[in-house]
């Protein structure tokens, strides 16, 4: 506990770190903390898991004075962040008994209304707290410290907008904290415009390269799906994440796994939050040892012991890849990225392996038995662009070519009241 105390926080705090049972502070929270204990603006250059959360969390509970109205506003760009954040807010505030209160879409806003009548600090996303904005059911006038928490996401997920009006809606005399993994040009615009003399710093990745093995095999577009299924039932695995690029392929995949005897779960922004929050505790949990997901759930979210992470589409930036990729081999563990790369993909994977740094082995397609899949599964629970269930990324229109193309060409059956199916 001694470097701990070293960082400048609180007997009160140390205990509750100790109650944790933290050994000792990770590279992020030995740079971040004390800065921010001094009042100084950051810019936090880290990866998912390196413990950013109490690296800005511990000093901003030690500045939070109880009772005197919402003093620090973190903005997050997603649901489930926003959720880990309060929560790991919550548990190491104990000893003052603040308000920490989660904002965001997909449920109800009366109690959220209620909730920051007593709060003292806010987690939220963009959207849901510009809403409150608008209704005058949040003040900002009194925020001390703001927290852009992955803030290249947030931009990539187009709220760069939302973000500057919720800025302009806090005190210019704040102290301003931005985590983002890449600094672009709209971050860079708005760290010159909002922040005051920020200190930048960078830790390594949390993901160790030598524990990380990275392969990828070059399949048959139609060879696809079964592929995937045989190497999940071959494959000794702990939890397993499968990465999409949409939520139609996302919901496509997990119902024809669990159509072949394997037990998966969809999660992406189109469920309702009840229905993802319970998804993320039975994967936490391990009740369901397979997550069919979109990016939503590459960033930010702390879920440990994932052995696998299979890329079923091929993101479309390296950025994005690393994110991914970021969820195994973590915390001393071995892990194992297995990319499966059809024709659509090519264009994706090329971009990808334009990082020097990216360097995944190609690995021979081993004879598998070829699975039925229902076409139209997913069908009207993902998004509307329609795109069939092996996509990369391929431009307008042309996911409802390839669905029209595929049930053509590779002996698909049908029949009157019957879903479309193929070997695939």
């Amino acid at each position: 506990m001694e470097k701990f105390r070293k960082l400048g926080l609180s007997q009160e705090m140390i205990s509750l770190v100790e109650k944790a049972k933290f050994t000792e502070p990770s590279e992020i929270q030995t740079k971040a903390i004390p800065l921010i204990m001094e009042g100084k603006d950051v810019i936090g250059g880290s990866a998912t898991g390196s413990g950013k959360t109490f690296a800005f969390g511990a000093p901003i509970i030690e500045k939070i004075i109880p009772g005197e109205g919402i003093q620090a506003l973190v903005l997050t760009p997603t649901r489930e962040l926003a959720e880990q954040i309060t929560k790991v807010l919550y548990h190491f505030s104990e000893h003052k008994q603040l308000g920490v209160t989660a904002v965001y879409g997909g449920v109800g806003i009366n109690p959220q209304i209620e909730d920051l009548k007593n709060a003292e600090i806010v987690v939220g996303t963009p959207g849901r707290i510009l809403d409150h904005l608008e209704r005058r059911t949040i003040n900002l006038d009194k925020v001390k410290i703001l927290v852009l928490d992955e803030a290249d996401r947030m931009f990539d997920m187009g709220f760069i907008n939302d973000v500057e009006d919720i800025i302009g809606h806090c005190p210019k005399e704040r102290q301003t904290l931005m985590f983002s993994a890449t600094i672009n040009p709209d971050i860079d615009h708005l760290v010159k415009k909002h922040m005051k003399d920020p200190v930048e710093i960078a830790v390594e990745s949390y993901v160790d390269a030598s524990l990380l093995k990275q392969i990828y095999y070059d399949v048959e577009k139609n060879v696809k799906f079964s592929l995937l299924v045989h190497l999940l039932k071959h494959e000794p695995a702990g939890l397993v994440m499968v990465f999409c690029n949409t939520r139609h392929n996302t919901d496509f995949v997990a119902d024809n796994l669990n159509s072949s005897g394997i037990d998966a779960m969809a999660i992406h922004g189109g469920l309702s939050q009840e229905k993802r929050n319970r998804i993320m505790e039975k994967f936490h949990t391990g009740k369901v040892l397979v997550l069919v997901c979109t990016d939503v759930a590459a960033r930010g979210l702390d879920i440990k012991n994932v052995s696998h992470v299979y890329n079923y589409d091929i993101p479309k930036t390296s950025d994005e890849y690393i994110h991914r990729i970021g969820r195994t081999a973590r915390a001393g563990k071995e892990g194992i990225a297995i990319n499966l790369v059809s024709e659509r993909d090519y264009e994706n994977f090329r971009r990808v392996l334009e990082d020097d740094s990216i360097k995944p082995t190609p690995t021979e397609v081993p004879e598998v038995e070829r699975v039925w899949v229902n076409l139209d599964a997913g069908r009207g629970r993902g998004d509307r662009r329609g795109n069939a269930g092996s996509g990369g990324f391929r431009g307008r229109d042309a996911g409802r070519r390839d669905a029209r193309s595929t049930h053509r060409s590779y002996g698909s059956r049908s029949g009157a009241g019957h879903s479309r199916s193929r070997r695939y």
